[in-house]
């Protein structure tokens, strides 16, 4: 009876935000997959249209413009996210490692994570700016300290070039989480373990690779996770340090969140019938499936590396 009654107070907690995930969360999925399945979605009128079929995923599959959104994506996946990660480690093993102005130096690092992401991206954008024949804006930072005349993230700009910038921004506004997340689970670490390697004159790249990183192994692999996700869902970085005027982004420069959000703002159909919102919604549910697939391989090589 008691049992009963715990379960039936559980469930009473669990209403409010089963009806909220509900309406925001897994409405808008069925809906964006059904949407992605009715070539002739209207979205002004809600209306599906005749069809049932898989037009919409072969349109934006034949689409350049989508496997390059998707392959400015995976680019700033795949470098930004194991490079963050990386740094971080080792800066938050620096930073618990020191004693004086410890607090000041974690502040520091900390900050750009309460700044606007899109204000710091415009910063970025300035610095590394290159008046064109004919312009008015000034000479980027980069440009002036090293002497030269590049456009980084320009119209003239190169793929490489802007995506090397994107990346650095990416990657430094990546830090301060994932540095504050370290240092945490390296204040939770016995220093029985360090005291021991002390003893044992185990040099400093053991300790770390045999006592640091399998201890925070568990907190390393819910960086990833989510780092993961966070990155294939890039826009704003992307959007503020390459932007255009008028913060506009140049179709070669979409990531793949950027092509769903052009194509959603158009209404009626392309020139082969296929509705713009249906090419939007294909293109959401090829980026879901893309991070769960990654998602569950993280946690699939999470139980074999992991240590608890």
């Amino acid at each position: 009876m008691l049992d009963h009654k715990r379960d039936l107070k559980a469930w009473l907690y669990l209403i409010l935000p089963l009806f909220l995930l509900t309406i925001f969360t897994f409405y808008p999925l069925i809906k964006t997959f059904l949407i992605s399945l009715f070539s002739e979605y209207n979205a002004l009128t809600d209306d599906f249209g005749r069809y049932f079929d898989f037009y919409a995923y072969t349109a934006i599959f034949n689409d350049r413009f989508f496997t390059n959104a998707l392959t400015n994506t995976l680019v700033i996946v795949f470098v930004s996210v194991p490079v963050s990660t990386v740094l971080a480690l080792l800066i938050a093993v620096s930073l618990n490692s020191i004693k004086p102005l410890q607090k000041i130096f974690q502040t520091i690092f900390f900050i750009p994570y309460v700044t606007n992401a899109l204000a710091i991206g415009m910063v970025f954008n300035v610095m590394f700016s290159h008046p064109l024949v004919g312009g008015v804006a000034a000479e980027g930072l980069i440009n002036t300290l090293f002497q030269t005349a590049i456009d980084w993230v320009g119209p003239t700009a190169t793929v490489e070039r802007w995506r090397t910038v994107v990346l650095i921004y990416t990657i430094w506004s990546a830090l301060p989480f994932k540095i504050l997340v370290f240092i945490g689970g390296l204040q939770n670490i016995s220093k029985q373990y360090y005291d021991a390697a002390k003893i044992d004159a185990a040099p400093k790249w053991k300790v770390m690779t045999r006592i640091t990183i399998p201890l925070l192994s568990p907190i390393i692999s819910y960086i990833l996770i989510t780092s993961f996700i966070g990155s294939f869902k890039a826009y704003e970085s992307v959007l503020s340090v390459v932007g255009t005027v008028g913060r506009s982004l140049d179709r070669n420069r979409w990531t793949a969140v950027a092509y769903v959000y052009d194509k959603i703002g158009i209404s009626g159909l392309d020139i082969n019938n296929i509705s713009y919102y249906s090419r939007g919604a294909a293109a959401a549910v090829v980026l879901f499936f893309i991070i769960m697939i990654f998602t569950f391989l993280n946690l699939y090589i999470s139980k074999k590396t992991v240590h608890y």
